[in-house]
C-alpha cells in the first residue's frame, strides 16, 4: 500500500476551504510533481489497451491508473468534507481539479459562500446539501431576482457544485451588463467645465 509523501505537511496544514484556492493549489502541485504523478492533470485518459498491446503500453496503462489513483486521493484528502462529498465520485483527478477551479478560481461571490459554508462545518454545523442550496439562494442580492424566480419556478435541484458554476456564469453576465452600464453613462456624460480665475487687469502705462 502506497504511504503519502512527507511533503504533504503542506497540503495538511492548509486544507482547501474555498478563500485559500491558489495557496492550496500551489502546494498540491509542489507534492505531486516530488510524488511524479502530476502528469495526469493534464495528458489525456489513456485508451484502454487490447489483450495483444505491447507490455509497454499496458505498464503505461497501469501506471497512468496508478498515478490518477494516488493524485485523487491527495485532493480530497485535503479539501473540507462539503468538497469531498461533491466531488468523491468524479473518476479523473483532472475533472476534479477542473471542477475546483471553476468554483474558486476567481474569488467570486459563490466562492466566498461555499467557503462561509466550510467554516460553519469547521464549527461543528451538519448542514445537509439541499439546506446548503437554500442558504446560498437566500444570501444573494437582488441582482439575482430573476435567477432565483427562475429556479423556483423550474424547481431545479442543484448539487452545491453545479448551483457554483451557475452563479459564475450568472455573475459574469451581470458583471459585463454593469461594465456596459457605467460605459454608456459616462459617454453621455458631460464633463464639468472648471471655473476660469478672474483675469488680471492690465497696469496701465502713465509714461506715455
Amino acid at each position: 500500500m502506497a504511504s503519502f509523501s512527507p511533503l504533504v505537511a503542506i497540503l495538511n496544514q492548509n486544507k482547501l476551504t474555498g478563500s485559500n484556492y491558489v495557496d492550496w493549489k500551489r502546494n498540491l502541485d509542489i507534492v505531486l510533481t516530488a510524488e511524479e504523478h502530476k502528469y495526469v492533470l493534464t495528458q489525456p485518459y489513456p485508451s484502454f489497451p487490447s489483450l495483444d498491446a505491447p507490455l509497454e503500453e499496458k505498464q503505461r496503462y497501469d501506471r497512468w491508473q496508478k498515478s490518477n489513483e494516488m493524485a485523487k486521493c491527495y485532493i480530497l484528502a485535503f479539501i473540507s468534507n462539503v468538497l469531498q462529498h461533491q466531488i468523491q465520485d468524479v473518476e479523473l483527478a483532472s475533472n476534479i481539479m477542473l471542477s475546483l477551479k471553476e468554483m474558486f478560481g476567481e474569488q467570486s461571490r459563490s466562492a466566498r459562500m461555499i467557503s462561509n459554508l466550510n467554516t460553519l462545518e469547521v464549527l461543528g454545523a451538519d448542514i445537509d446539501g439541499e439546506s446548503q442550496v437554500d442558504m446560498i439562494l437566500q444570501s444573494l442580492p437582488e441582482s439575482f431576482k430573476e435567477f432565483r424566480l427562475n429556479y423556483n419556478m423550474n424547481k431545479k435541484i442543484y448539487s452545491l457544485s453545479e448551483l457554483m458554476n451557475e452563479l459564475v456564469a450568472v455573475e459574469g453576465i451581470l458583471g459585463t451588463s454593469s461594465v456596459d452600464a457605467n460605459m454608456a453613462e459616462a459617454s453621455t456624460s458631460q464633463p464639468k467645465s472648471k471655473g476660469k480665475g478672474k483675469k488680471k487687469k492690465k497696469k496701465e502705462d502713465f509714461t506715455k
